[in-house]
Order: C-alpha cells, then structure tokens, then sequence
C-alpha cells in the first residue's frame, strides 16, 4: 500500500510539474523555397532565440513545405491555420498601407539592415497597431530589387524599355514599367522561373541579386542595370495569430517581443544584403556584366514614380495615417542611420 501511495505521489508530482512546464508549440510557415534563408536560417534562429529566451516554454517549427500561398500567410495565421508567417506587404495593400512607405520607388538604399531599422522605428511612430487580428513580431525590408537583361544586350536606355518583354515584380515595378511601354508580366518573385526559365521574356525588373540564386534566375541573366539611386525595395511583416498569442503568459509575451522587433528585422535583412554581395561576386564566373542606366531612362522612371507615391500617400491619410509624416520620417531615419 505504502509503495502504491508512494507511487501515485511521485506520478501527481510529475504530473503537477509537467503542468507548470508546459509547452506552447508555434508552426511557422516559409512560402520560400525549402533552401531558403528565411526557411534554413531566419525563422529556425528566431525559433531559438524565442526558446532561449522563454526558458523551454515556447518552442515551434518550420514544415519542409509552405502549407498556403504567398498571398494567404496573413489570412492562414488569422485563421488560425498556422501560428506565424511572413507576410510580402505587396500582398496585402487592401489590408494595410503602413509597411508600404518602405516601398515607394526611389526611397531606399542598398543597406537592408538600414532600411528595416527605419521601417521599424516608422511603425513604431506612425501605424503600431494597423494589423489590428494579429500580433506583429517585425517587420523588414531586403536588398533593392534590380533590373537585368537576359539578352546579350543590357538594357540601359528609354528607347528600349519601350516594347521590351519584362518580368516584373507586382506592385510599382509593374506600374513603372508599363509606364514607359514596355510589355509586362506580373508575378509574384517566387513564380519568377515559370517566367524567366521558359524565354517568354527578354529581361526581368524586381529580383535582387540574391534572387537570383534562390529563384534559379542565374543561368538566363546576362547584365545588371545600376541605377544611382535603388528604383524598388520589398518590405514583409511577420505575424501570430492573435489567440495563439493571447495564450502566452505576459512574460513570454514580453521575452519573444525583445528578439523581435527591430532585433530580428535587422537579423533577416543582413542575411539579404550578405547573400547579395555573395552572388554579386559571382557575376564575373557567370557572365553578368554590371551597366550604368541612362539619366534618361531613370528621370523617366523617376517621372512614372511620382504618381505612384503620391497615390500611396493619398491612401494612407484616408486610412488614418499621416502618410507624408511617415515618408518623411522614413527617408530622415535612413539619412540619419548611414551617418
């Protein structure tokens, strides 16, 4: 009898401490590639950090296929269908307006690490709380998208943007490109190679350099086109779903928010701007060639821009943000962040 209470004693104990270490288990989706940095590096480095810094009780994992589309990772957290995604906010401009003053034409630099810190302290004073059904963790922007040629001809001037087959990233790129006569197709940059790989194009506009290799674009890229000023940047947003949050205890809140933020912004970016520098050396072995654009062709660019931005400013008063304040504070942040 003694050796039986002795017995259930130890198992209630067990049970009492297992109780109070319990676990949460976040499912991080990756709609990247598999080998993907944000898929191989980004999310399973945050996913320690958030382990660390929880002590155990907050672990996840990322599945080895993205279980929705790139246009569903908000919608599939909201639901509840996963825990934490990465949004492109390019996406999901029918839901918010705020993260897209880090990708009007003509903003940026080509420092992602500088440009997410400013996107982030941006949020921070002007729209903290738009993604009002879920928690925002962070939110980031990678290295300026460029344009390329895949013909022997590097593009360079006005005249031959008028009529050129282009792929084009959606959003601005498109809308710019359009602009100035050229024939587009539009698809999200994880579609990309459908477009590129089968020569239905002679050049594609929105890829950065490490895009390159991680969409497979390398092997039909003949030239880059630099431009003085980076055309386009992308910036995404990571999110939990709200219940999945809410669940967590205020200090495990408070421990995952301190590797968030501008923290794993920062993180991510810097993971864009090293593999962009590294396919970048690879350009000589590869046959890429590095070309300086026309004035011309930039002032025309520039030109198409305005109204885009001006739009976007428009849209982000009647939302009830002071979207020339935000823009402005973006482009101080960046200037007073490169010093």
């Amino acid at each position: 009898m003694r050796n039986h209470l002795l017995g259930a004693l130890c198992a209630t104990t067990a049970l009492c401490a297992g109780a109070a270490q319990a676990q949460t288990r976040l499912i991080v989706n990756c709609f990247w590639p598999p080998q993907h940095p944000v898929c191989q590096e980004i999310l399973p480095n945050w996913l320690a950090e958030v382990e660390r810094v929880t002590e155990g009780r907050v672990t996840g994992l990322v599945p080895p296929r993205s279980v929705a589309p790139p246009p569903e990772q908000l919608a599939s957290v909201e639901s509840g269908v996963i825990d934490v995604a990465v949004q492109f906010n390019g996406l999901i401009q029918n839901r918010i307006n705020g993260p897209i003053v880090a990708m009007q034409p003509f903003v940026g630099l080509e420092n992602a690490e500088i440009m997410s810190q400013a996107l982030w302290d941006t949020n921070r004073a002007f729209f903290p709380d738009e993604f009002d059904t879920v928690e925002l963790l962070t939110q980031w922007v990678v290295t300026p998208g460029q344009l390329f040629s895949m013909t022997d001809t590097p593009v360079t001037t006005l005249e031959q943007m008028n009529g050129l087959r282009i792929w084009t990233l959606p959003g601005p790129i498109t809308q710019m490109a359009t602009a100035l006569g050229a024939g587009a197709v539009a698809t999200p940059a994880v579609q990309s190679n459908d477009v590129i790989s089968r020569g239905v194009v002679d050049a594609h506009f929105g890829l950065g350099p490490e895009a390159l290799r991680s969409f497979q674009a390398l092997p039909y890229t003949r030239s880059m086109t630099r431009f003085t000023q980076p055309v386009y940047s992308t910036s995404f947003s990571m999110v939990m779903n709200r219940d999945k949050w809410a669940a967590l205890s205020p200090e495990d809140q408070a421990a995952i928010h301190s590797v968030s933020g501008a923290v794993l912004g920062r993180a991510a970016a810097a993971v864009w701007d090293r593999d962009s520098a590294e396919v970048m050396a690879m350009f000589p072995d590869q046959g890429i060639s590095i070309v300086n654009a026309d004035a011309a062709l930039e002032e025309a660019l520039m030109a198409a821009a305005a109204p885009i931005t001006a739009a976007w400013i428009e849209r982000a008063t009647a939302a009830g943000i002071d979207g020339q304040g935000a823009l402005d504070f973006y482009r101080a942040r960046l200037l007073e962040l490169s010093q």
